[in-house]
């Protein structure tokens, strides 16, 4: 079960995901409480290098917004709404990237599915839950990572269901909005691979 936990804001986040064993860090670059600039991230994800992967989290970018994102912090995975992919300047400019197309509950789904998507709420970092009847429709034609209001008490239940490639979490592993915390993402990674053991 691949886990991404995102919104990293200080270096104590960072060491706490990769300390539970997390797959992905994410750091966000759109308007949020968990918001963060490039250099910022840069530093922060440091540490991480080599040990999972660090995915820069955009929302209706710039083009120089998003250049700036892919020069300064040379993230390993791009996570961007589907609908921006359409735009050939972004194509461009991620031709040589991973990315991870978001596909939103409530938006329109492309015919086409790429090889990896992740499945959101309308809204990202509300902790409100997705579908997840539509998550596992959609993790039958895709690799899914499913995102959406998670957090250690109801992941094993949105894995049994939905059975995604992986999962992703922001809010739910928090004490504060933005601040998270080391024992709940500890509780989640561990939650979610017994659950995907099972």
């Amino acid at each position: 079960m691949f886990v991404k936990i995102c919104g990293m804001t200080d270096a104590q986040a960072v060491e706490a995901a990769l300390a539970a064993g997390a797959d992905a860090v994410g750091f966000v670059f759109a308007p949020s409480v968990r918001r963060v600039t490039a250099e910022h991230a840069q530093t922060l994800a440091a540490t991480a290098r080599g040990r999972a992967r660090c995915v820069a989290v955009l929302l209706h970018p710039t083009q120089a917004e998003l250049e700036h994102v892919l020069q300064v912090f040379d993230p390993d995975v791009v996570q961007l709404d589907h609908e921006d992919l359409a735009a050939p300047s972004f194509a461009r400019a991620l031709q040589n990237r991973v990315v991870w197309p978001v596909l939103r509950q409530g938006r329109d789904w492309p015919t086409s599915l790429p090889p990896r998507v992740l499945y959101e709420g309308a809204v990202s970092g509300s902790g409100r839950t997705a579908d997840w009847a539509l998550a596992h429709q959609l993790a039958r034609r895709t690799e899914l990572l499913l995102a959406g209001g998670l957090n250690p008490d109801n992941v094993s239940a949105a894995i049994r269901t939905v059975r995604p490639f992986g999962v992703d979490v922001s809010s739910g592993v928090e004490s504060a909005p933005g601040v998270k915390c080391a024992a709940r993402i500890q509780d989640f990674v561990r939650a979610a691979r017994s659950a995907a053991s099972e």
